[in-house]
């Protein structure tokens, strides 16, 4: 028996370990999660998803829908803090190219139980302003 060692350093995120119950993935910066490309939010509907602030800068975004539009949030990460993101809450992260997260959530977490949502054209004008 042996103690097995997991690394990414690629770009975007990669489920490094996964078991029936759970996964470990490390995220790092993809154009996507820049300031000036962040184009949407996600959600999964089952299931709580866990990040934790490695390195580099990373703020996490989140949002509740109120009348037909979202309340957009966010929240500067602190390095090894650990941050739960419940189930069925919009959210997304805008991180700096150096930045890495640890990712923990349900294995089967999947798009077929996760909504992505397109964010308008106003939303991310507030959200780049909450950002600044």
């Amino acid at each position: 028996m042996k103690i097995l060692e997991y690394q990414y350093d690629g770009e975007a995120l990669k489920r490094v370990y996964e078991n029936t119950e759970w996964t470990v993935g490390i995220k790092n910066w993809k154009p996507s999660n820049d300031i000036e490309q962040i184009a949407n939010l996600e959600r999964h509907n089952r299931t709580d998803e866990l990040f934790v602030l490695l390195a580099g800068g990373c703020t996490l975004v989140y949002a509740e829908e109120e009348n037909g539009g979202l309340v957009i949030t966010t929240i500067e990460m602190k390095p090894y803090a650990v941050y739960q993101i419940p189930p069925s809450l919009w959210h997304n992260t805008v991180m700096t190219k150096d930045a890495k997260l640890l990712l923990i959530e349900n294995s089967n977490t999947s798009m077929e139980n996760s909504d992505l949502r397109d964010l308008t054209a106003e939303e991310i004008t507030v959200l780049k302003n909450q950002i600044k």
